[in-house]
């Protein structure tokens, strides 16, 4: 689902969802990137480390440090495009408004999740850097990886709690046409 490139996806979510659906997409792509550079990193330490016996160093200690801190880019983009697992076989005969409101309970949920995880990141990273602790071969700061996280987990909050708003406005409206059809969907379709 190309959300960026859909002239009503982008008039369906606004300014306030516009400028989350760019952050999110530019923060998944650099978490893409780290982890090309991972991928790359990891065959030239494996193929110095077998045919010349020198293999990055540190190549673990960064695999770790930044695997961790890609990973933590794609949840925002992953929740804004509908891509998280929901289990629907219970709620598809439903009304549409009450998959709305249901929809927008676990956005909320996201959101709050999102929002605690960040900051417990952030304290975490500051107890460690507090504490100065040092990567083992290469030294490098641990707070680091941690602290790089938290972004991502704000911004996961955000699109939680945006995506709550939109949902529940989908559903306020589900409920409003009173003849069994939802709210129009990101992709300006009805959402039977």
């Amino acid at each position: 689902m190309e959300l960026a490139g859909d002239a009503a996806a982008r008039f369906a979510f606004g300014p306030v969802g516009r400028g989350l659906i760019a952050a999110s997409k530019a923060w998944s792509m650099i978490g893409g990137t780290i982890f090309v550079a991972l991928v790359a990193m990891s065959i030239v330490s494996i193929t110095g480390r077998k045919l010349v016996s020198m293999p990055v160093p540190g190549d673990v200690e960064l695999l770790q440090l930044f695997a961790a801190i890609a990973s933590s880019t794609f949840f925002a983009w992953c929740h804004l495009v509908g891509g998280d697992v929901k289990v629907d076989f219970f709620t598809q005969r439903l009304l549409p408004s009450l998959v709305q409101w249901l929809d927008a309970a676990g956005s909320l949920l996201i959101g709050c999740f999102g929002a605690l995880i960040a900051w417990r990141t952030g304290a975490g990273a500051l107890t460690v850097k507090a504490a100065g602790e040092e990567t083992m071969l290469l030294g490098l700061p641990q707070w680091w990886g941690p602290a790089l996280m938290v972004p991502g987990f704000v911004l996961l909050a955000l699109v939680g709690f945006y995506m709550a708003g939109r949902h529940l406005s989908a559903g306020v409206a589900a409920g409003e046409t009173g003849n069994g059809r939802s709210a129009p969907t990101d992709d300006g379709q009805d959402g039977r």
